[in-house]
């Protein structure tokens, strides 16, 4: 598998003097990660500007994201950097260096509802409306924007197809049923479910380019795309389906969200969640990930998740193949970075930085596996008969 295949359209040029030197403080945060500032590794981090240590200093993971896109740092292998990182707790050592931001940030999660239903849309407008050719080009033919099954799968198509069939086989669909699709994306796991299973599937997103490019895939088929917030449903559905939408409901939103869902459910049906999920229970999200990526995002623990689960819903099955995330994850880098020639004329360098530094820091979190993820199968306790769990 290839990894830096645009190596010389963004190689900078190397400094004519000796790199300067870092920080006491940063190379004690390094210490035993087996990363080393201007190392001779490939993971090392490689400063090509000393105003790199002043931002980590400053502004911590928010200043270390920043500086990458702004070419003031390289590292050959920017997974392997972040697995090592991860791997060593670092992330909560350099937000020791930034407890002010912290602070401000768990007060904001703590007085504000920062997913609150005026808020709702603000993901799908900067992250998911980015462009579609980005994601056409990324995405295997679905366009399935989370992580793949790849169990009996050697390449992206595969795992994605597995993937959808898998989650149609977990909720058991039968002809005719109606199917809800809470976060449905470019329309994959509609359209799959539709063309697969016989069912009729209403889908929901708040990005208008999703609704948009899903209503063309799924022309046909009974399909129905709406752009809408999750709690403005009505209806009843044989099963619910959501994949890779929860992680922007927000702590503050699992009773609402769960409750919606009841509320949609019939009495013997079956909802399925896909979701990342975290190794521990925070009330922040990284803030580089926050600003560029996705706003508003918050990951669940599986404490946080069971609390908003318990006496709503019984557990029929939790699922986690967080490892799959990380190959995911480098395939769609794979076809983004193969594809930046034909990409480069509408989006700048910054961009192409900005996005591979976070595909690639997903990549290390899940193989650090300090991202899980997490199917889990729930049903009312009014559901009659005995759910077999299926891999």
């Amino acid at each position: 598998m290839k990894h830096d295949n645009a190596t010389t359209l963004h190689r900078f040029t190397e400094p004519s003097s000796a790199p300067p030197t870092p920080p006491a403080l940063l190379k004690e945060l390094l210490t035993g990660t087996g990363v080393s500032f201007n190392g001779s590794s490939p993971w090392d981090i490689q400063i090509r500007d000393p105003k790199t240590y002043r931002l980590i200093l400053s502004k911590g993971s928010l200043g270390f994201g920043e500086a990458y896109m702004d070419g003031h740092w390289e590292a050959e292998r920017l997974d392997e950097l972040f697995y090592r990182l991860l791997s060593h707790g670092i992330d909560e050592k350099v937000r020791g260096l930034n407890h002010w931001r912290i602070f401000a940030e768990v007060l904001r999660n703590t007085l504000m509802n920062p997913q609150c239903y005026r808020r709702a849309f603000q993901v799908g407008e900067q992250h998911y409306d980015t462009g579609n050719d980005i994601f056409e080009a990324m995405l295997d033919s679905s366009m399935s924007y989370s992580c793949g099954y790849w169990a009996e799968a050697q390449d992206l198509e595969k795992a994605q197809f597995n993937k959808l069939d898998l989650i149609c086989r977990k909720l058991e669909l039968q002809p005719g049923e109606r199917v809800l699709d809470i976060g449905c994306g470019w329309g994959g796991m509609a359209r799959h479910a539709a063309e697969h299973y016989g069912v009729e599937v209403t889908g929901i997103t708040v990005s208008r380019e999703q609704q948009k490019l899903a209503r063309e895939r799924c022309k046909g088929l009974p399909v129905d795309i709406e752009l809408m917030d999750y709690r403005d449903l009505t209806g009843s559905y044989d099963k619910i389906v959501s994949v890779g939408m929860f992680e922007h409901v927000g702590l503050k939103n699992y009773p609402v969200y769960f409750d919606t869902v009841q509320r949609l459910l019939k009495d013997n049906g079956l909802f399925l969640l896909h979701t990342i999920g975290t190794y521990s229970s925070t009330n922040n999200t990284d803030p580089w990930i926050e600003k560029y990526i996705f706003p508003n995002g918050k990951l669940p623990s599986a404490r946080q998740l069971s609390c908003a689960v318990e006496g709503r819903y019984v557990i029929e099955d939790w699922h986690n193949f967080g490892p799959d995330y990380d190959r995911t994850l480098m395939a769609w880098w794979d076809n983004f970075d193969a594809a930046w020639p034909d990409l480069q004329g509408k989006y700048d360098e910054r961009f192409y930085r900005m996005w591979k530094y976070y595909l690639m820091c997903c990549a290390g979190m899940f193989r650090a596996k300090e991202g899980q993820l997490w199917q889990l199968v729930l049903s009312k306790q009014q559901r009659q008969g005995t759910y077999r769990s299926v891999r």
